[in-house]
């Protein structure tokens, strides 16, 4: 009976003591985030806890799992009845996905140790362009490349090609291209806004059916932002192609009869005086098979320097005139100086094995 009642009255006394003790009792222990932009940074929450003990509340120590989680919480002795915050802010930068976080709150209540939990998943943010992924800097714009190659184009052919910019600024942007007006260059580009970090692509198109011209195109266009025109070469596209005969569609008996260009490939003037202008020299040239051979185009960048000419049209079995007019100065008129000279021009026909020839004009100059 004494042990019984010793039992008893130790147990009363732990009652009591207990019952001097603070507690702690929390409105939530657990906040789900749900779905948050990593773009938009950290979150936060609060959990408000009240102290319903007879004793002053004391946190020691509030405590998060990793180091992306950080608490801040009420230092100060929380008296019986009256409420504390611990502050929770979860950041998501560099964490794409879903996230589950412990937070341990130790103080001197009846229940000393007590758990938080915070979960929820980060939506990734748009990936930054590499650093040296668009070189080409154009105001708040970064391009890949300024300058657009089409490459062979056959006759009739719709070509198009892409370049990619970001935009690198803090700002949103509009962007939109203004080109120059060259036949058959056009571009599937319409006033768009950029965000920052946003990535986005010009398409470019050459139509060959829109222009006759055989041999090199070129063309240009300015990149607008914000509505501003820049014509400075900042600011400018260079788009260059050359279009070519289409042989594809010709019948076997077709190109038994296709026209056949016998043409030389080396025209040499031998010894000229300097500052001459329209020394000529006349070549002659054939069409050996049955179809009518036709001189799409003469491209000759040497214009100050030479200039060609010749029929359009040879028929079958007939020879023509290749004409170079040879002017012995140099781009600003004055005479060229003594030594070896030689330039190129390309004849651009209608016969499926020589569609494009390119002959070398020669000369010296003693």
């Amino acid at each position: 009976m004494k042990k019984f009642l010793a039992t008893l009255s130790m147990a009363l006394v732990a009652v009591a003591m207990m019952a001097q003790q603070p507690v702690i009792t929390f409105e939530k222990t657990e906040h789900d985030f749900g779905k948050i932009n990593e773009a938009d940074g950290r979150v936060t929450t609060i959990f408000t806890f009240k102290n319903e003990g007879m004793a002053a509340l004391v946190l020691s120590n509030v405590r998060a799992s990793c180091g992306c989680t950080t608490p801040s919480y009420t230092k100060e002795p929380i008296n019986p009845g009256e409420t504390g915050e611990i502050t929770v802010t979860y950041n998501p930068n560099g964490r794409p996905g879903h996230f589950s976080k412990t937070i341990t709150v130790t103080s001197n209540a009846s229940e000393p140790t007590k758990k938080l939990y915070i979960k929820g998943e980060v939506i990734p943010k748009p990936a930054a362009p590499a650093p040296n992924s668009y070189p080409v800097k154009m105001g708040a714009l970064s391009l890949k490349t300024q300058n657009v190659n089409f490459g062979t184009i056959k006759k009739n052919q719709n070509v198009s090609r892409e370049i990619e910019y970001a935009n690198k600024s803090n700002e949103e942007v509009s962007v939109s291209l203004l080109l120059d007006g060259s036949k058959g260059f056009d571009a599937d580009v319409t006033l768009v806004k950029v965000k920052p970090n946003e990535t986005g692509k010009f398409v470019l198109v050459y139509d060959s059916k829109l222009n006759k011209s055989y041999g090199p195109q070129e063309s240009s266009a300015y990149v607008v932002i914000n509505g501003k025109t820049v014509r400075t070469n900042e600011y400018k596209i260079t788009m260059k192609g050359e279009v070519v005969e289409d042989f594809s569609q010709l019948t076997t008996q077709q190109r038994q009869t296709a026209p056949a260009l016998q043409m030389p490939t080396v025209i040499d003037f031998g010894v000229v005086a300097t500052g001459k202008k329209g020394i000529k020299k006349h070549v002659a040239f054939s069409n050996n098979n049955a179809d009518p051979l036709m001189i799409r185009r003469i491209y000759n960048a040497n214009a100050k320097t030479l200039q060609c000419a010749s029929p359009t049209k040879v028929n079958g079995g007939k020879k023509g005139t290749f004409t170079v007019s040879l002017n012995t100065l140099d781009q600003n008129g004055k005479a060229l100086a003594a030594g070896q000279y030689s330039r190129q021009v390309t004849v651009y026909t209608n016969d499926p094995q020589h569609s494009k020839t390119v002959i070398t004009i020669k000369w010296t100059i003693k």
